[in-house]
């Protein structure tokens, strides 16, 4: 005891965490994930909107495929969102579209190929390949090629030789590795499973906010009143948690509507029963103590000393609760989202993912069921093992 006398509470806690090296490991496992989210179509392989990027004639390939793409610009203008709308939209289309080629070679100004399943050998002019045309047009002079193309949104000329044309194709194809291969859509799984970490984590931040925000005022109040108020809400609190948690979710669900955001709504508006039990606990005990008795004969409100004298004294018993509620969340949102209630396809989540290959799990795909399902238990024991961590780091006993 002698070590830790004079160090505060907070730092105390703080290097109780710093010893713990499941604390350290589970922290680093939220932090990833969060930051895979939160930075979404700038790490994933496949940049577009929800990772929907389907080519079909390579679906279900092996981890580790190879296939090499031809891009073809879309004949539209085209130009890049900014980076925050990217990030609210998960991404930005792509500005070609991706044709899987088994063969090809260039003849003259034209790419002759024959595309992944097709017996038919096709070719296309390589100013189609390489530029927006849009409004804009081709013309063949004396000296090369004459193209009013869009660049970055706006309509600008350029001449190129037939030289310079074929020097510029092998921008146009790229070979791709698929390191967890495709979906049955043809969709990098990769990118499908980092596009999954958005939808959990924001719906694990955002009810746990919920919760946290009707939990605590409740128990607040019905801790500190307590007589009628305090009845009141242990009814109403009650009844809720006699109804089970999947239950009450899945009527909020269908009342309101499928979709993303229902899903936050629904999950918490059902997990801040626990909250409100805890904290007024734990405001009944504090209630008492000679700092709350001193706070009201110096005429302090009831609201101040609730959120600033009582609030600060009961958090440690919280912010575990509120660890094991966004597991909770998790795991609810996945199975909204497998039941076919939460997130809707094509927005990746963990829980459709599952249910979109959970039928190939006696094939060799097996494989695309349940690398949603590893990635659910790493992020669910994670946010289990750093809450046991916070609870013996803010045991004073400890």
């Amino acid at each position: 005891m002698a070590e830790k006398k004079g160090i505060s509470p907070e730092k105390l806690t703080f290097k109780k965490l710093l010893r713990n090296r499941i604390a350290q490991l589970s922290f680093g496992v939220i932090l990833l994930i969060t930051l895979i989210a939160i930075l979404g179509p700038f790490v994933r392989p496949d940049h577009s909107p929800d990772a929907n990027t389907q080519l079909l004639s390579i679906s279900r390939m092996k981890p580790g495929f190879t296939a090499d793409l031809l891009m073809v610009h879309k004949n539209e203008a085209y130009k890049r969102p900014n980076f925050f709308t990217c990030i609210a939209d998960g991404g930005w289309e792509y500005s070609s579209n991706y044709i899987p080629l088994e063969s090809w070679e260039i003849k003259s100004d034209s790419v002759f190929y024959k595309a992944t399943g097709e017996d038919e050998i096709l070719s296309i002019h390589l100013v189609d390949v390489l530029y927006h045309l849009g409004e804009g047009n081709h013309q063949k002079t004396n000296t090369g090629h004459t193209v009013s193309h869009f660049k970055d949104g706006e309509l600008v000329s350029e001449t190129v030789s037939d030289t310079e044309l074929t020097q510029r194709y092998s921008d146009a194809i790229i070979r791709k590795t698929y390191l967890l291969g495709t979906d049955k859509y043809g969709r990098d799984y990769l990118s499908r499973l980092m596009a999954g970490t958005a939808i959990s984590i924001s719906v694990g931040f955002i009810a746990v906010f919920i919760s946290l925000l009707i939990g605590i005022l409740l128990g607040l109040l019905s801790g500190y009143y307590r007589g009628k108020t305090d009845d009141f809400i242990m009814w109403f609190i009650n009844v809720i948690w006699s109804i089970p948690t999947l239950l009450m979710v899945m009527a909020i669900t269908l009342v309101f509507g499928k979709g993303f955001w229902k899903v936050f709504l629904a999950v918490g508006l059902t997990m801040w029963v626990e909250v409100a039990r805890i904290v007024r606990g734990q405001v009944i005990a504090e209630r008492e103590l000679d700092y709350v008795t001193a706070a009201r004969s110096l005429g302090f409100s009831d609201l101040r000393i609730m959120l600033k004298h009582i609030l600060p004294n009961i958090f440690s018993p919280v912010i575990v609760v509120t660890a094991a509620n966004f597991a909770a969340a998790i795991l609810i949102e996945a199975g909204l989202s497998f039941l076919g209630i939460g997130a809707q396809v094509p927005t990746p989540s963990w829980g459709n993912m599952i249910k979109e290959h959970y039928a190939y799990i006696t094939t060799d795909y097996a494989y695309l069921a349940i690398l949603p399902g590893v990635c659910i238990m790493i992020l669910v024991l994670a946010f289990m093992l750093l809450g046991n961590a916070l609870r013996d780091a803010l045991d004073v006993k400890s």
